[in-house]
């Protein structure tokens, strides 16, 4: 694998370089597409990325350096979720594929009593739901209007999870819907 991650220190040496690049780049996506860096730095003083329920990584390619970042979230819970921000220069180049088998492979290396990893994304964004499913997430969810969209009406956000034992058999469990409306 060509993408690894880098524990972040957000409040230490890596400070500076991730006010950078999230105050930086556009995240067209994100609830924030623009933070600013007051926003970054306050964030990071209140230690939104690095709590208990917070991880913060670079994401870095063995040819490319870095990549992005991605914050695993709700550490607590039993199914934890990632925030994956790739630099604009390497958006469409496949490397977002890398980075979210990474991501699932650092989950399920480092974390044994996690068995489920979730993401979201907005609906409009085709080429993260299409990198979920070659990642061999599945869609669980449609959440109608649930995306707050800045300046604009919110959008549906989609969530996808992959099991434990998916990820080690390299295949994807599925299961039929059920029609309850007949």
């Amino acid at each position: 694998m060509h993408v690894k991650l880098i524990p972040l220190q957000v409040r230490g040496s890596d400070r500076s370089a991730f006010v950078d690049f999230l105050s930086g780049e556009e995240f067209p996506f994100h609830v924030r597409t623009n933070p600013s860096r007051e926003l970054v730095e306050g964030n990071i003083d209140q230690g939104v990325y690095d709590d208990e329920d917070h991880a913060p990584y670079w994401v870095e390619h063995v040819e490319k350096g870095r990549i992005g970042t991605v914050a695993l979230e709700d550490l607590t819970d039993d199914t934890p979720l990632f925030d994956l921000r790739l630099a604009a220069k390497f958006r469409g180049s496949g490397l977002g594929l890398e980075a979210v088998k990474a991501i699932t492979a650092h989950v399920f290396s480092t974390m044994p009593t996690v068995n489920r990893l979730e993401g979201q994304t907005r609906e409009d964004n085709i080429a993260m739901r299409k990198t979920f499913l070659r990642a061999g997430f599945l869609k669980e969810a449609h959440y109608r209007q649930s995306w707050p969209v800045e300046n604009g009406a919110p959008l549906a956000s989609v969530a996808y999870a992959i099991l434990r034992r998916d990820w080690e058999t390299g295949t994807t469990t599925t299961f039929a819907w059920e029609d309850l409306a007949a």
